[in-house]
């Protein structure tokens, strides 16, 4: 109904939206919700039940200042014209007082406009365009990676160790990784191309995706991308949600019991890594992979676990029928599928990019 405070609703349509009310509650709806739906506040149903005349005292005819009919189509035949079509309605008003006319204020402009849909891109503007990322779906190991660098403290203040990570989405390994003292783009270059060595990785295999930072980004790192057959994919800028992977791995990294605060040498940071990723690669049960360990996982292994785990679950089922009132067990199917970006919301779309 959209009912409007302050406007004056006919008779008829009062009757009609308590009807509709009174037939929704009929079904279990509650009333609040009901009037939520028609457009009509809780308080003003609840008055029209009691009286459905309009008590208001006033005037019933339309306000002196309202615009006319013809003022209005003035209005938009003069915004919608070859002079002032690529304007806004602040420059068209100026521009009429400078040709000794006026038609109407801003605000009046911008408000007939508005219910006309003719505020934004009268002229040859074209509209804003949301750039969405590439879909990417991978559903087997070293089809897709995620990098990352963060930042970890030195014992002098200032100065940081700066920790490059490789990672792979389909089982969320961490396959390779380097420390430095700064961010480079040849660093980068470096170690993801020692990466693909020791993963095995062929030409036109993997994608791989990051932020917009510059060692993503550089030209040495684009080049060795382009070398070797690997397709980039990036970040929509501002969008930290769109490297979900490798920012959840650095979380877990930083908020580990043993990590350390403060690392006093490149080596020290090296020794602490190669420790943390024995743990997290062969230890650590994922929670975005059924609780399997990523290094059995990206080898296949985990089919094994999560059926051993099913035949477990539906045993005692059987032996306590009455524990599982709603004739499931525990979903320990494997997902065969690991989606990057806004797909995470969105799985109708099934586009697979790595080969």
């Amino acid at each position: 109904m959209g009912h409007k405070r302050g406007r004056r609703v006919a008779v008829e349509a009062k009757q009609e939206a308590i009807e509709l009310v009174q037939e929704a509650t009929s079904n279990d709806c509650r009333i609040k919700v009901a009037c939520e739906d028609l457009g009509v506040n809780l308080k003003t149903h609840n008055r029209w039940r009691q009286d459905l005349n309009d008590k208001r005292h006033g005037p019933l005819l339309e306000p002196v200042n309202k615009l006319s009919k013809e003022v209005q189509a003035e209005i938009i035949s003069t915004a919608n014209s070859k002079e002032y079509v690529d304007l806004s309605p602040w420059k068209i008003v100026a521009k009429l007082a400078d040709n000794g006319k006026y038609l109407a204020s801003e605000s009046s402009f911008y408000r007939v406009l508005r219910e006309n849909k003719l505020l934004a891109h009268r002229g040859r503007v074209k509209a804003p365009q949301k750039k969405m990322p590439i879909p990417l779906v991978a559903n087997g190991p070293n089809q897709i990676w995620s990098w990352d660098i963060t930042y970890l403290k030195s014992n002098i203040r200032g100065e940081y160790f700066y920790l490059y990570l490789f990672m792979d989405i389909f089982s969320r390994k961490i396959v390779g990784f380097d420390v430095f003292k700064s961010e480079s783009m040849d660093y980068s270059s470096q170690v993801f191309e020692q990466t693909c060595i020791n993963e095995g990785i062929s030409k036109d295999q993997l994608v791989l995706h990051s932020d917009n930072g510059g060692p993503m980004k550089g030209a040495t790192m684009l080049a060795t991308l382009q070398r070797l057959g690997v397709m980039p994919s990036f970040s929509r800028p501002r969008v930290s949600d769109d490297n979900p992977y490798s920012e959840s791995l650095f979380k877990t990294l930083k908020y580990k019991s043993d990590f350390p605060e403060i690392f006093n040498e490149v080596d020290d940071v090296k020794k602490w890594m190669l420790k943390f990723i024995n743990w997290y690669n062969e230890e650590h049960l994922h929670s975005g992979i059924k609780f399997v360990t990523p290094a059995s996982r990206h080898v296949g292994e985990d089919k094994k676990v999560l059926e051993n785990r099913k035949k477990v679950y539906e045993l005692a089922k059987q032996k306590f029928p009455e524990r599982w009132s709603n004739r499931k067990t525990r979903n320990w199917d494997r997902d065969e599928k690991v989606y990057l970006n806004y797909l995470q919301k969105n799985k109708d779309v099934d586009i697979r990019i790595a080969s």
